[in-house]
Order: C-alpha cells, then sequence, then structure tokens
C-alpha cells in the first residue's frame, strides 16, 4: 500500500495525566501506522496504556491530561489543529465503540433520538427522511430490526446494546473506528457475531480499525497486524500470524503462553504486575518480570529491530549492539549473588 492509503499514524506519541506524585506517562513514546481496511489488534494488560491510547487518538482525554508528538489523520497534524477542529472530527471521520454500552446510551432517549442527535449534530442540513433511510440502513446492516427503531436501551439485551453502539458509529461513515473492548461480558456466540460484522463492515466501507481487546484469540481470528503494548511503550508490532507464530519479545511470548486452549494441561502466568507509570523501571520497563532479561537491560532502553517486517523493542534481537560486559543474564547474576551470601 502506498502513503496515500494511511488513515492515522502516530510517531513519538505521548499521553501523560498530571498527580500530587507526579506525571503519570501512561503512553510513552508510541509510533503506528494504520491504513484504509486494516484492523490493528492492541493488547496487553490493564494498565498498560491501550484505553488512553485509544481515548487520545479521538481527544477524549480527561482535563489534566497532556499530549504531544506526532499525530496525523490522512496526512494532516491533528495536534497543530484548532481544539474546534479536532472535536469536529469525532463522529464524522473518526469513532469509537466503547467498552460498556448501556453507560453510553441515554436511557432517557429513544434510539431515533440517539440518532437523530448523531447525525444532526455533524450534519445539520440532513432531512427527517434522509435521517430516518440512514438509520434504517445501518440497524439492518448489524441485525436490529425497524420495529426496534422506537425502543429505549434497556429494552435489548447487552449484546444488541454493543449493536447499536457500532450502528451509531457507523452511521456517519467514519473513516477510522477505535473499538474498546467491543465484546466485554458477552457470550461466545454474540462475541462471534460482533467479530463477524465488524469484519463485514470494515470491508463495505473501507474503515481502518483499532480493535483494543485483551482476548489474543480474537486478535488471531479478526485482526492482521497486532500492537502488543506494556508499560504505556508498544514492545512489538507485525502481521499478527507472524507475531503469534514467532514472538520476538519476551513479553509478548510470556502473553501467549498464558492462554488457554484446549490443550492446556498447566497454567501458566507472568510473575509481578505491570509497573508504576509515575516511576516506571529503568531501561527495558518489563526486566524486573522478563525471564530473560541481561544486565544491560536495567539501565539501557533498547532499540527497536526489525526483522521480517516485525518490530520488537528489546535487546534479544540485537546482541551485536550490547556493551562489552552488560550481557550477563541477569536472574543467573542474582542466583549467584545469592548463592555467595
Amino acid at each position: 500500500m502506498s502513503a496515500s492509503d494511511v488513515v492515522v499514524s502516530a510517531e513519538g506519541l505521548r499521553i501523560w495525566y498530571g498527580t500530587e506524585r507526579g506525571p503519570v506517562r501512561a503512553v510513552d513514546g508510541v509510533s503506528f501506522e494504520l491504513r484504509a481496511g486494516e484492523t490493528l489488534g492492541l493488547v496487553g494488560e490493564s494498565g498498560c496504556g491501550k484505553s488512553t491510547l485509544g481515548r487520545g487518538l479521538l481527544d477524549l482525554l480527561p482535563e489534566g491530561s497532556k499530549m504531544d508528538g506526532s499525530l496525523r489523520y490522512q496526512g494532516h497534524d491533528v495536534l497543530a489543529m484548532s481544539t474546534s477542529r479536532r472535536h469536529a472530527l469525532r463522529g464524522s471521520d473518526l469513532a469509537m465503540i466503547f467498552q460498556e454500552p448501556l453507560t453510553r446510551l441515554n436511557p432517557l432517549m429513544r434510539i431515533r433520538e440517539h440518532f437523530e442527535e448523531a447525525l444532526r449534530t455533524h450534519e445539520p442540513g440532513v432531512g427527517k427522511d434522509e435521517l430516518r433511510r440512514r438509520s434504517m440502513e445501518v440497524l439492518r446492516r448489524i441485525g436490529i430490526p425497524p420495529t426496534r427503531y422506537e425502543s429505549y436501551p434497556h429494552e435489548f439485551s447487552g449484546g444488541m446494546r454493543q449493536r447499536l453502539m457500532i450502528a451509531l458509529a457507523l452511521a456517519l461513515r467514519p473513516a477510522f473506528i477505535v473499538a474498546d473492548e467491543p465484546t466485554t461480558a458477552l457470550d461466545v456466540l454474540v462475541e462471534a457475531q460482533i467479530l463477524e460484522m465488524l469484519h463485514d463492515l470494515r470491508s463495505e466501507i473501507d474503515t481502518a480499525l483499532l480493535l483494543i481487546t485483551h482476548n489474543l484469540g480474537i486478535v488471531a481470528e479478526a485482526c492482521d497486524r497486532v500492537a502488543v503494548m506494556y508499560a504505556g511503550e508498544i514492545v512489538e508490532i507485525g502481521d499478527a500470524r507472524d507475531v503469534f507464530r514467532n514472538p520476538r519479545h519476551p513479553y509478548t511470548r510470556e502473553l501467549l503462553r498464558s492462554t488457554i486452549s484446549l490443550s492446556t494441561t498447566g497454567l501458566h502466568y507472568i510473575p509481578g504486575a505491570p509497573p508504576d507509570l509515575v516511576e516506571p523501571p529503568s531501561g527495558c520497563h518489563f526486566h524486573p518480570r522478563c525471564p530473560d532479561a541481561m544486565t544491560v537491560c536495567t539501565t539501557t532502553a533498547p532499540p527497536v529491530v526489525e526483522s521480517a517486517g516485525t518490530l520488537a523493542a528489546c535487546w534479544l534481537q540485537s546482541p551485536g549492539a550490547i556493551p562489552a560486559g552488560a550481557e550477563e543474564p541477569l536472574r543467573r547474576r542474582e542466583i549467584s549473588d545469592a548463592d555467595e551470601a
């Protein structure tokens, strides 16, 4: 694909929150590109910055937060735009499917009123007949009968409410959608239907989709590429099949080992927890939990190395760049020190 196919791109994007203890670096130097018709899965443990990144891309951050670096939409510098211009992009160009649909749908408004509000906010000149036609069209595409057009949100099941969130996002035909855990709390059958629907709609309108999830099975099934996020950084990004077949970052490998399948005979987990983002570990942020950590990992951030189209930030991928004497395995050194003591 050419550069003109890129819908959203970020380079060195940082997002942080101000606290009494200091800035929380929720997103720290993230870079990626997302093209038309492509789905990028964003995975990682809770607290790694996935949702903050998704909301930052749509300028939905709370007061007290800051964002810098480079963020471009169809070649235009988003961070250089005025606040009103950035807000105007939401809905008509950039959309979001939230994790909890019932908290995003007004319980006092009928479904018809939700569509009217969304369309008339971004397209003030739309007529009543055109509004109804477009609303009915998108409801039909997601499998909701027209007889439910006058219903209230509480009259729908969880899966149907999630369909409504997708319908509202698609009503304005956005070029980019962030789907933040769109299948949370849904049973596996409804989950499969939602994923199939997103795939079909993405193909029909050529929308770029960022799918935030904890479920690696969903990424393997529904995503073209996958980005693995840890402590505010993307530590590995590449073709989903290649990353799953040959993970190059220890964190990716440990996540995959922690998944459960029909052949699972024992549970695996990653010791410890994601770090405090006010004071993250020096060097590689994953080194306190990494089974392959070396001395260099504790002091120096690893370079980003490309191999067969996959980018990974790990010293294991660039052993020739490790300073002399700093390649000693950290775990082995800790065990030796303990034995001597």
